[in-house]
């Protein structure tokens, strides 16, 4: 491990409630970003001469991909994001974790980052639009350090859309989506690939890809068809390194080549590639990119379970990535415990780090109070002089069915010759809770207390401003309620109406029968003459 890694976390523990909760600022392009409020430049992403982490399903997310880096990898790949799920998050700073998240609408995390590995991590998405794969990469340019496309997955999930392996039968698919990338976007863009049935194929391929302006070519070695247990074609690898001029990263020698740090630079001249990319060595034990030597595993699982704790890892992802970790050991008192693990607490717990996980999950918890806090002294603190402001909180128990107080509001605007209620809410990222402010002839008027929906923060608003100018607002406890009244002379004129359009209709029908008749006697009479 990098010198001063292992106590890295632990340093944080010491230092963490006295740091400024600050999250540094996104850079503005693939040379400077910002600091201090100063523009500083920073080199492009270089895929020359460099050890990836590569991306793997469900194993490369922010725990994984930090210690990597900590025992020595230069750059990190995420697992593969599909277009469809990412172009549904929004962005949000994560105060209390310091990272940046992407959240889906049910609220779950799809990509979480943070600015330790800002210049390092490449975002891979699965995508086979090339409109919308530019809208991902537009999305998460500011965090990342490059755009890569998955165009290697032989698995079902990832072809059946047309994404992965599929792309290999369609160049002029690829073409567009990665010319649109490289034109639309200021960081690098990349892709990963498996070779075709013929080498021939291959490098036309290759070559096609190279003149899209694309930064690197990651190339699995083996067929779509091929598994890890058949051999990884180097020679197919090297054919491509020669007929190219932009880097060749090699993937697929975890199998045959990589037991060892050493290894990688085997695998590397055996293929001709300017950089190594590797999957499930990483994944068995993240330390294989330490000079040094593998670092023994139990020391690398503490590690990781300490950034998955720190950064709120999901407990069945981190579970699922200490098993592919155990491996052989899943069938030892350990691997059965860890098994059988239900929470990131238990996780802990099996690796006697129960004090760490207590230690970290209270100073997240304090910070988080703190937070909220601060927060809520800037709310107060505001000096809005122009919102009427009251701490009240709408319950609909206490009111009829379908009667709220924005109806009673809304009427009293119709009556009153006023303008309809404005409504202005908004959401505040370090609990999710609502706000709103409505606006009633020209004055505004909100609840103090923030609900957890926007609707109920608009009921609230509204309560405010039928108090404070005196007027009813549909409770049970006011006794006859006008707009219940309303809403039964309403319905019943409905009855009334509908009661009559079906006399009418019936009517109608009557006259259209007696008709038919006369018609029918008509007829027959001519008949008979």
């Amino acid at each position: 491990m990098r010198s001063g890694s292992r106590c890295r976390l632990g340093g944080w523990l010491l230092q963490y409630s006295a740091r400024a909760s600050e999250v540094p600022p996104a850079r503005l392009s693939s040379a400077e970003h910002t600091t201090k409020g100063m523009t500083v430049n920073t080199p492009a992403l270089c895929f020359r001469s460099k050890k990836i982490l590569a991306p793997m399903v469900r194993v490369g997310t922010l725990p994984m991909r930090l210690l990597a880096l900590d025992f020595g990898a230069d750059i990190v790949y995420c697992e593969e994001l599909i277009d469809i799920k990412m172009v549904q998050c929004k962005r949000v700073v994560n105060e209390v974790l310091e990272t940046v998240d992407f959240v889906a609408p049910n609220e779950r995390v799809v990509f979480r980052t943070c600015v330790r590995e800002r210049d390092c991590v490449v975002f891979q998405m699965g995508s086979a639009d090339a409109e919308r794969a530019l809208a991902v990469a537009k999305l998460v340019e500011k965090d990342v350090a490059g755009i890569d496309v998955n165009m290697g997955c032989p698995k079902e999930y990832s072809t059946k859309g047309g994404m992965g392996a599929a792309l290999l039968s369609d160049p002029d698919k690829i073409e567009c989506i990665l010319s649109t990338l490289v034109k639309g976007i200021c960081k690098p863009v990349t892709c990963k690939i498996r070779i075709l049935p013929s080498l021939e194929d291959t490098i036309s391929l290759v070559k096609r890809i190279e003149k899209t302006g694309v930064a690197a070519i990651a190339v699995h070695g083996r067929k779509k068809e091929e598994r890890p247990q058949h051999p990884v074609h180097c020679e197919v690898i090297k054919a491509i390194s020669e007929a190219v001029s932009v880097p060749v990263v090699a993937n697929g020698g975890s199998h045959d080549f990589i037991k060892e740090y050493t290894d990688i630079e085997d695998f590397q001249q055996a293929t001709g590639a300017s950089s190594v990319m590797i999957a499930r060595a990483a994944m068995w034990n993240p330390s294989i990119f330490r000079r040094e030597g593998l670092c023994p595993l139990k020391e690398v699982m503490q590690e990781y379970i300490k950034y998955a704790v720190r950064y709120d890892n999901h407990y069945t992802n981190t579970k699922y990535c200490l098993c592919q970790m155990l491996r052989e050991q899943l069938e030892t008192t350990e691997g059965k415990k860890l098994h059988a693990a239900q929470s990131t607490q238990e996780i802990c717990e099996v690796f006697e780090m129960g004090s760490f996980y207590e230690e970290t999950t209270a100073i997240l918890e304090a910070k988080k109070a703190s937070l909220k806090a601060k927060t809520q002294d800037e709310d107060e603190q505001m000096e809005d002089t122009d919102v009427i402001k009251m701490a009240v909180r709408f319950d609909k128990r206490e009111y009829p069915p379908q009667i709220t107080p924005k109806m009673y509001l809304l009427e009293w605007c119709r009556k009153a010759k006023h303008p309809q209620p404005v409504y202005e809410t908004v959401q505040r990222p370090l609990d999710k809770l609502f706000c709103s402010v409505v606006t009633v002839a020209e004055q505004k008027y909100r609840s103090t207390l923030w609900d957890k929906s926007k609707k109920l923060a608009e009921q609230a608003a509204a309560i405010v401003c039928l108090r404070t100018l005196g007027l009813p607002e549909g409770k049970l406890n006011e006794g006859e309620n006008h707009l219940i009244n309303k809403r039964k002379r309403e319905n019943q004129e409905f009855l009334n109406n509908k009661e009559h359009e079906d006399d009418l209709l019936v009517e109608a029908s009557h006259k259209r029968a007696h008709f038919t008749e006369g018609a029918s006697d008509s007829s027959s009479s001519v008949v008979r003459r």
